[in-house]
């Protein structure tokens, strides 16, 4: 005969119903850390990087329940395999995980169906309240449950997924780990459908790339890779008397990598780059040990004497020579685009670039004064530079001038494609009548 089940208890029921997920107040957090003390076995948790605290309160507005979300482990092998991302993806984006740290139901309070309430109404609200406070929101939510003290019956009850068992490590400080010997159960959640897909995309959308703009940018390259490069910069002419720790081939292949790794180029952030090489791939830079035995990093002002007195046109020649090592030429068919570029932040002097599109071959540049414009140094120093013999050259309408056509046809043997714009309207009356517009299917 089976068993009758039990009908819910309606105050329990009502309880349920009832019960409310809100954030913790900062008065609120005393209170909040010593009921943890009393309560759970692990006590508060310790106040570092972004993180959450939520109440969950009745109808009387008593505490029901906890809980605290904080940063996610830093290196978690089933995690990361889960979502399906790389070594550089994790790093880059590990803050759009959090973990639930800290989970208490106040004793005496109670009742069956309580945990998994409480903690759906606290995954409901958490990304917004995520965006709202960090100014990005969480995918990606994970907890461990230890088997010692808990069956994670709660977690698996409001549709959690177990990844297994952790290798029982755990950090004690800065990126240093100690074997406990005491693993623990991994639970995971997303907190939307396409959660695992969003993290794992080559682009992130655009409310999730505020997390990667955060991350500085690391040189991911090998120690064989890297000493290939600052082998090629030694052809550099030193300008420098005596060298100490950093020979130029050094410092040239540091701005290399950071323009491969898309990092900031500023001399402050050339320094902080550095930073981030460990020490097998400084010492493929070249830089030489110091009294301690290791490999120091440049400071701010070693990149300031550096790119300012390195000889631009040799350094111009390793960095196409390294180009066509690794790439090959530059596909005769495709347009040659050449384009002026001002620095992002402060005052100075513009480049002007001459390109291949759409492979993105670097043929030039040349240094644009801020006394002069770019015209003279287009017809003067970087046309004449340029092998243009039977390539489609393109520049906008500032570079329409007949010198610069001369150059192109005359001189470099190339095609000119220009622009013309109201500010020559003569010119652009001649093109008009001699040249007929191009039928197009839809309006321009």
């Amino acid at each position: 005969m089976p068993k009758p089940k039990r009908l819910p208890d309606p105050s329990q029921q009502q309880l349920l119903n009832q019960v409310r997920v809100e954030l913790a107040t900062p008065a609120e957090l005393p209170n909040l850390n010593q009921l943890l003390d009393q309560h759970h076995y692990l006590g508060r948790l310790q106040p570092v990087g972004e993180r959450l605290h939520y109440i969950a309160r009745d109808a009387a507005d008593q505490w029901v329940a906890v809980l605290i979300f904080s940063a996610p482990a830093k290196h978690l092998k089933q995690r990361d395999q889960w979502i399906g991302w790389s070594e550089e993806q994790r790093r880059r984006r590990l803050s759009l995980v959090t973990n639930n740290a800290r989970f208490l139901l106040v004793p005496g309070r109670a009742v069956p169906n309580l945990g998994s309430r409480v903690l759906r109404l606290a995954l409901e609200r958490l990304r917004a309240d995520w965006q709202a406070r960090y100014g990005h929101p969480v995918e990606v939510v994970e907890t461990f449950v230890d088997p010692a003290q808990f069956c994670g019956t709660v977690y698996t009850a409001s549709g959690w997924t177990e990844l297994g068992q952790t290798d029982g490590w755990g950090r004690c400080q800065r990126d240093y780990y100690v074997k406990h010997h005491l693993p623990k159960r991994l639970f995971v959640r997303p907190l939307g459908r396409q959660s695992r897909r969003h993290l794992q995309a080559e682009q992130l959308r655009a409310e999730l790339a505020v997390v990667e703009a955060k991350v500085p940018a690391r040189c991911t390259r090998r120690a064989k890779e890297i000493r290939s490069l600052a082998d090629h910069f030694k052809a550099l002419p030193e300008y420098r008397g005596r060298v100490e720790s950093y020979p130029l081939s050094c410092l040239a292949t540091l701005v290399f990598l950071a323009v491969l790794c898309e990092a900031p180029r500023g001399q402050a952030d050339l320094a902080k780059f550095a930073r981030g090489f460990n020490q097998g791939q400084r010492r493929a830079l070249g830089i030489r040990r110091n009294r301690q035995g290791k490999y120091p990093v440049p400071s701010q002002s070693t990149f300031s004497r550096f790119l300012s007195r390195v000889d631009p046109v040799q350094l111009n020649e390793q960095v196409l020579a390294i180009q066509q090592r690794l790439r090959g030429s530059a596909p005769a068919e495709e347009l040659v685009v050449l384009d002026g570029k001002e620095p992002n932040h402060g005052s100075g002097a513009s480049l002007l670039t001459a390109v291949t599109v759409p492979s993105q071959h670097y043929l030039g540049c040349a240094l644009v004064d801020q006394k002069t414009n770019e015209i003279p140094v287009a017809q003067q120093e970087l046309l004449p530079r340029l092998d243009l013999a039977g390539r489609l050259v393109s520049l906008d309408a500032l570079h329409t001038q007949d010198e610069t056509g001369r150059t192109i046809v005359l001189e470099a043997g190339g095609h000119y494609l220009l622009t013309v714009k109201d500010n020559q309207p003569t010119l652009r009356a001649s093109v008009a009548k001699k040249v007929a517009a191009p039928q197009a299917g839809f309006p321009p």
